[in-house]
């Protein structure tokens, strides 16, 4: 089977000095400028708005990134509450991040990096250092207490059943999301180079649809592991 055209390849083909850069690492890169972008298109646009709290009459990046915003937040308000919003930025963080990853495998020459099983695990580790961390600030040697149990005789038990199922959790965001994205992409290249026209703009819709969900999935798990962590009550 022929491999299609990435724009990656076809830098590498004008300049192998840039060999030290893996694809998956190179279309992060790409999605981190395309995230720079937005937010300075979103920050010059509220500058310029007469009154910041209108929305805009024109869908523009700011209606964007308002729409997405405002899904995280009512996402983290209904897990964990208005109280903890200072865990909103990460989750956006997030969120954005993967959706414009996800989004960017539908361009053709672009594959997304939520495709490569590493980058995805590199997102659930950001995730699981996040959540113990803030888990331990929130509750300090509490925190522990969770690993040990009910009863004291268990605790050897509940250390391993508590600790593999901590240690999993990374590898489990990072199959879901791989699976998925590898999954809807490689459909997608397989009808377009069959059809090229008509039935691939289906699978684009439902990429774009994929993509959405497939964030908002990995968002809401994000979420409820921080919840989980930062609760009183273990």
């Amino acid at each position: 089977m022929e491999h299609p055209f990435t724009w990656h390849s076809f830098l590498l083909s004008f300049s192998h000095q840039l060999d030290f850069l893996p694809e998956p690492t190179f279309m992060a890169l790409v999605v981190v400028l395309i995230v720079l972008a937005l937010a300075l298109s979103f920050r010059r646009a509220v500058l310029k708005a007469v009154d910041p709290a209108v929305p805009e009459d024109r869908l523009g990046s700011r209606n964007i990134m308002e729409m997405a915003v405002e899904l995280v937040v009512s996402l983290s308000d209904s897990i964990i509450g208005k109280q903890e919003r200072k865990y909103v930025p990460f989750f956006g963080s997030l969120f954005i991040f993967i959706l414009i990853s996800n989004l960017l495998g539908l361009v053709p020459g672009f594959t997304p990096p939520t495709s490569f099983f590493s980058s995805n695990l590199a997102l659930g580790l950001v995730v699981f250092v996040a959540y113990n961390y803030w888990g331990v600030r929130a509750n300090g040697v509490h925190y522990i207490k969770q690993f040990l149990g009910p009863v004291i005789f268990l605790a050897p038990l509940f250390i391993l059943i508590e600790l593999a199922s901590h240690i999993f959790r990374p590898i489990s965001l990072s199959i879901r999301l791989f699976g998925n994205m590898f999954g809807d992409h490689m459909v997608l290249e397989i009808f377009t180079g069959l059809t090229k026209l008509v039935i691939p703009v289906l699978f684009y819709i439902l990429g774009t649809l994929v993509s959405v969900i497939q964030a908002a999935v990995f968002t809401i798990l994000s979420i409820i592991y921080v919840a989980m962590a930062i609760s009183h009550e273990h």
